[in-house]
């Protein structure tokens, strides 16, 4: 079965935050709820389209106001809160570049984050802003705080605190720039093999880009459907899938705030009456291992989608008998989002990426020869330079930009192969990148900061597969002989310095490391054998 051809139709001009908002408001989805953020004990909020559509102005409003320029960055520090969508897409319509970041970064990482994107602007929460305040009090860029809630306890020496809902009430709508396609839209950060996060700069066409996505890999209703995503706005998986890719093509998009145990997700299903579910792997395990719930608990669902790591087969296998439903897996990068997906018109094969989406031109080639590899045969899965969704360029990273293309392919360093029915299977990455509950952590950049422990002599940083589709970022660290430090000790210092999600799981004390003659270290060969001590937390 082949797929009908894709015809690309991407403007002169276009702008990604009135796309998702004004586009609805003189239709019948004006009054249709955009975005819901379920708060749990906390209560529920709610935006209509219409509802967006004035809030984002009045953002771009507050920008203008705050002499913030065309093209510079706005820094987001926020949870999942109606706030997080009217900041993005707000600052989308006003010309700025926002940038979202992860709660749960130390005010370290925060403050890299903000030096290298240059922002003048951060917004977040009075608990956010209080956990960074010290290390951007006096950076060199930033001039305005736009505090969510309890702008009071927040203070500052040189900067401007503002109170957000206060600003936005007495601001001015601002009209929507009337930006190129090719405009820098946002900036994203991924683990980089540097040891520092990569900004990755998407234009405003990027959305445009991500169409055979919204296509082949949702399933959606033109009548309305109600998408729950299970993760957070500041992850690119969930800022495309769980916002912009709904908001679009005018659905509603559903998050939560707040813990997330695995029987939530059925319970929130049915309460808010979602047709679609998005989540990680490990959140359709937990649901089938951990619950009894079935497809009669949840009435309204008929789509499931997941992504950041592989679903495993017996995951995929008791989902179907429990909800009578498929779970439909894609792959993508964050220089490109999803490019390769499972689709509802053709089988499942469990362990399959599924096929190149149509409009996507996507080639498997030899990085010996760049020539194209037959069928079943390992090659870079390499994606054409004139692709809509491709990023513009990384971040103050000309040179890095530079080596991902050739010869108008762009590199991705993943590898596959691809069967004789167009079914891609996913062999993974040649670097080091360790992908652990759907989260995608660099190693070397674990690396830098174990390194910091006055009684680390060394460290290697590895994923260790505990169990199914379980995988545990993992160091093997080397302290000095007179150090009367322990393997708990190493994690609690990595634990203080880096997000949680980065920290490693298991640290394993061991007397050297795997290196090659010229000093290169063997990461494949790091064994939990080698270990004399390993840490009791993980």
């Amino acid at each position: 079965m082949s797929f009908p051809p894709w015809t690309w139709d991407i403007p002169e001009r276009f702008n990604i935050g009135v796309a998702c908002t004004d586009a609805h408001v003189d239709g019948p989805r004006a009054d249709r709820t955009a975005v819901l953020v379920d708060h749990g004990a906390a209560g529920v909020r709610r935006a209509t389209y219409a509802e967006l559509a004035r809030a984002t102005s009045r953002f771009a409003g507050v920008l203008d106001a705050l002499g913030v320029g065309v093209g510079e960055r706005v820094l987001i520090r926020l949870p999942n809160c109606l706030e997080y969508p009217i900041v993005f897409l707000g600052a989308l319509k006003h010309g700025a570049v926002p940038v979202p970041t992860s709660m749960l970064l130390t005010a370290g990482e925060v403050e890299y984050l903000a030096t290298d994107s240059g922002a003048v602007a951060i917004v977040t929460d009075a608990v956010g802003w209080q956990g960074v305040q010290a290390a951007l009090e006096r950076h060199p860029t930033l001039r305005h705080v736009l505090v969510v809630d309890d702008p009071a306890a927040s203070t500052a020496a040189r900067l401007t605190v503002h109170d957000l809902h206060a600003t936005l009430a007495a601001a001015e709508p601002a009209a929507a720039r009337d930006t190129y396609a090719d405009d820098p839209a946002y900036l994203v950060y991924t683990s980089g093999t540097t040891g520092y996060p990569k900004g990755v700069l998407h234009a405003h066409r990027a959305l445009l880009g991500r169409q055979p996505s919204s296509e082949y890999w949702f399933d959606l209703d033109p009548a309305g459907d109600r998408v729950l995503h299970a993760g957070k706005f500041n992850w690119t998986y969930v800022l495309g899938t769980g916002l912009m890719d709904p908001l679009y093509r005018g659905h509603t998009a559903m998050v939560v705030d707040g813990p997330s145990d695995a029987t939530r997700w059925p319970e929130l299903i049915a309460r808010h009456e979602a047709t679609t579910f998005i989540g990680v792997p490990t959140i359709y395990r937990q649901v089938v291992q951990k619950t009894a719930y079935g497809g009669a608990d949840v009435p309204t669902l008929r789509h499931c989608m997941c992504a950041g790591e592989q679903l495993s087969t017996e995951v995929l296998v008791a989902w179907r008998e429990r909800f009578g439903l498929e779970v439909y897996e894609a792959l993508g990068m964050t220089e490109c989002s999803y490019y390769l997906c499972q689709t509802a018109s053709r089988p499942v094969r469990p362990g399959s990426a599924g096929f190149v989406q149509p409009g996507h031109d996507v080639a498997l080639l030899d990085p010996e020869t760049w020539e194209p590899v037959g069928p079943d045969e390992e090659g870079m899965l390499c994606i054409s330079r004139t692709d809509p969704a491709l990023m513009l360029r990384y971040w103050n990273q000309p040179e890095e930009t530079a080596r991902c293309f050739r010869d108008g392919w762009f590199l991705t360093g993943d590898f596959a192969r691809r069967d004789a029915d167009g079914y891609v299977w996913f062999l993974g990455r040649r670097d080091d990148l360790i992908t652990s509950f759907g989260y995608r952590v660099s190693p070397h950049e674990v690396e830098r900061v174990l390194k910091r422990h006055p009684a680390v002599l060394d460290a290697a940083v590895t994923g260790e597969e505990v169990g199914p589709g379980k995988v545990l970022v993992t160091a093997y660290v080397v302290v000095r002989d007179d150090a009367m430090v322990s393997a708990d000790d190493v994690r609690a210092h990595a634990v203080e310095h880096l997000a949680a999600y980065k920290a490693p799981r298991l640290v394993y004390l061991t007397s050297e490391l795997p290196r090659t003659a010229n000093g290169k270290l063997l990461r494949r060969a790091l064994h939990p054998a080698m270990a004399v001590a390993r840490s009791s937390g993980g």
